[in-house]
């Protein structure tokens, strides 16, 4: 077939061959966590089911996150909710948090809604701070995040910012409970 309709449906494969090369997806770390630690979680076991994991360590570092800021800070609000929008998960004083496991997803419409929400935080007079335990995100993600108007902290930046707001060393406090909630593989 080397009619100009052959080369038509050459050129769409070439385009979607140099859109493949190009995309960048976030390599996750072959560490472990200081949450899949409490666990005994490894990668093995998580590689299995990488959504259902990320979502469920995603929500238990959230819930770990606002209910040790619910305890110790005199300033915390709960997440600021418009419509069907949680567009942060809790409010320390005027910092606007949302809290995450890992973002390894680089698609427009996540970046896009993360866009929003710190516009919308900011126009409410908040700043807009995203606490990540994980570092091996994807940095496009990131830097769409901080373009967009999030300051964002990950790994030790999270832990630290936990300890000045609560007082409390949660990364210490998780690592003494290693194995302690260990599942069944």
């Amino acid at each position: 077939m080397n009619d100009p309709k052959s080369k038509s449906l050459e050129a769409i494969l070439q385009e979607y061959q140099q859109s493949f090369s190009a995309k960048l997806f976030g390599e996750e770390s072959a560490e472990e966590d200081d949450l899949m630690l409490v666990f005994g979680l490894t990668q093995g076991m998580k590689a299995e089911n990488k959504q259902y994991w990320g979502r469920e360590l995603g929500m238990c570092w959230q819930r770990l996150v606002q209910e040790l800021c619910r305890q110790k800070c005199a300033n915390f609000a709960e997440g600021i909710r418009e419509g069907k929008d949680e567009i942060c998960d809790l409010v320390i004083g005027n910092h606007a948090i949302d809290t995450k496991y890992r973002i390894g997803s680089g698609d427009s419409g996540t970046l896009k809604k993360f866009k929003n929400y710190a516009a919308r935080l900011q126009e409410k007079g908040y700043e807009p701070i995203m606490l990540i335990l994980r570092e091996d995100n994807l940095p496009s993600a990131i830097a769409a995040c901080t373009q967009g108007g999030w300051t964002v902290k990950t790994g030790a930046k999270t832990y630290e910012y936990i300890q000045q707001a609560t007082g409390v060393d949660l990364q210490a406090w998780l690592k003494q409970r290693r194995n302690q909630y260990r599942i069944s593989p």
